[in-house]
């Protein structure tokens, strides 16, 4: 972080998020924290977080939304938080043909599995079921970490970006110790996941 442009912050003082900015929207300079969060926790209704530097968040709205990478939480007293999306052991997913890579989108979402689109290719977390299953199907299949942005499903209320209600929503980092998150317990999200389950 930059410390030179960064207001002071009142650790102790809440900040509630007033809008949200879509990646690539505003300027990451502008940024005086970041909150660093997987998938999962970048779907919620509510939740209360604690930035990399200290600043203590607010987000509440009135239906869940998913939060992308690099977008920006405007905060009350105008300042921007930025959202940085957690690496996570992911597979990436290639296919012979366009038709190939139908079929093997079919088969995921036919086992309610969250996938990325990336290109011409696929993307899910690391689940040696479906590999195999992947494999058999002909899929040519590469492993890497990176931050994991899965479709939002056709039901969801999909991201809301613009001036909240007095509320937001966004997740908490599980395993750093700076982000201690506080949910609600109102989760949006699949509930048909395959040995990924995360703990709350």
């Amino acid at each position: 972080m930059d410390a030179r442009v960064k207001p002071a912050h009142n650790e102790n003082k809440m900040h509630r998020v007033t809008s949200i900015v879509p990646a690539g929207q505003w300027p990451n300079a502008a940024a005086i924290d970041r909150v660093v969060l997987d998938a999962a926790e970048r779907t919620r209704r509510r939740i209360v977080l604690t930035g990399e530097e200290g600043t203590q968040i607010l987000l509440d709205f009135e239906k869940p939304v998913t939060l992308r990478d690099g977008d920006g939480l405007v905060l009350d007293d105008g300042s921007m938080v930025r959202v940085c999306g957690k690496p996570e052991p992911l597979v990436e997913i290639a296919a012979s043909s366009p038709n190939a890579l139908a079929r093997l989108a079919w088969h995921l979402g036919n086992r309610h599995t969250d996938v990325q689109i990336v290109g011409e290719r696929l993307r899910i977390r690391r689940d040696h079921v479906l590999e195999d299953m992947l494999r058999g199907l002909g899929a040519a299949l590469s492993f890497l970490d990176a931050p994991f942005d899965p479709e939002s499903g056709a039901y969801a209320g999909g991201p809301i970006h613009g001036h909240a209600h007095g509320h937001a929503h966004g997740h908490g980092d599980h395993g750093h110790a700076y982000n201690h998150s506080h949910d609600d317990g109102d989760h949006h999200g699949h509930s048909h996941r395959r040995g990924h389950s995360h703990g709350r």
